[in-house]
């Protein structure tokens, strides 16, 4: 699963991979924001950890769990 996240004053955004589904990482979201302190925090697939205050936060965007195909054999 891809996850694009924007952090607030970050011209760049920060792209992870995780093994996460989008289920289980909007709830780790939910759950930071929740906190007035709160961070987000994910770990992605190469075991990197990610901790952002929520109050930096700009956006999360969460990509599609469903595999797409490889090669030059799709149709159109």
């Amino acid at each position: 699963m891809e996850i694009k996240i924007g952090v607030q004053s970050v011209h760049r955004e920060l792209h992870l991979e995780v093994d996460l589904s989008s289920d289980e990482v909007e709830e780790e979201l939910r759950k930071a924001l929740a906190s007035d302190r709160g961070v987000f925090t994910l770990q992605d697939v190469k075991g990197r950890r990610v901790i952002i205050p929520v109050s930096s936060l700009g956006f999360v965007e969460i990509g599609e769990d469903e595999n797409r195909p490889v090669g030059f054999g799709g149709t159109l």
